[in-house]
């Protein structure tokens, strides 16, 4: 990768940035054209072959900055500090939420490489993956007291549930196209509430 590329005012920064998530996002990566994420961020092929040597050098920084990017803020949320499960769930959705209203296509960029299978980048990807994984779990991992919960609540399932929830809602936005963060925010505070009102314990329970 040309370090000029970082010399680059932040606005052209993330225009090229914005561009390959959303043409990446859309397409396979085999199918992902260099010519068409230049055009998107309104720069010539030669110049971002200038900044990215080949597709997949691009590919593999988009993933690497959206890995980082979606730590930094989540860390900045203070979503980890949070005693109550739910606020802190609350907090780190809005943290995303702000980074996808820079990115539109991030959380879509996300979820196609997660699943992308081209050998040309499929195990430096999933290696990533699985290391930016780990941080995650050792994040969100935190002691949850009992007593917050309904009597006899499998906590493990509980947080099986939310998250195969939130999967399957990103995988079917995912299919519909163009992304509403709008849309995406209400939902996701529906769905918090929800999980509120089922797993935690009532005053009245304790």
């Amino acid at each position: 990768m040309n370090e000029k590329f970082f010399a680059l005012p932040e606005e052209k920064q993330r225009a090229i940035l914005n561009a390959g998530y959303r043409v990446f996002a859309n397409n396979s990566y085999k199918k992902s054209p260099m010519s068409e994420i230049a055009s998107e961020a309104g720069i010539s092929k030669a110049l971002l072959f200038h900044y990215f040597h080949n597709k997949k050098e691009l590919y593999l920084y988009l993933w690497d900055a959206c890995a980082k990017m979606t730590i930094r803020e989540l860390k900045a949320s203070g979503c980890y500090g949070q005693s109550d499960l739910f606020d802190g769930l609350y907090l780190g959705m809005k943290a995303k939420v702000r980074l996808m209203r820079q990115y539109p296509y991030l959380g879509r960029f996300t979820m196609r490489a997660f699943y992308e299978t081209d050998p040309e980048v499929h195990d430096e990807l999933q290696k990533s993956i699985a290391r930016y994984g780990a941080f995650r779990a050792n994040a969100r991992l935190l002691p949850l007291d009992p007593e917050r919960f309904v009597p006899g609540l499998d906590l493990t399932m509980m947080y099986l549930d939310m998250y195969w929830a939130s999967e399957g809602y990103l995988w079917e936005k995912m299919q519909e196209g163009e992304p509403s963060v709008d849309e995406m925010e209400k939902d996701f505070m529906r769905l918090i509430d929800f999980w509120r009102s089922i797993y935690q314990r009532k005053e009245t329970e304790t």
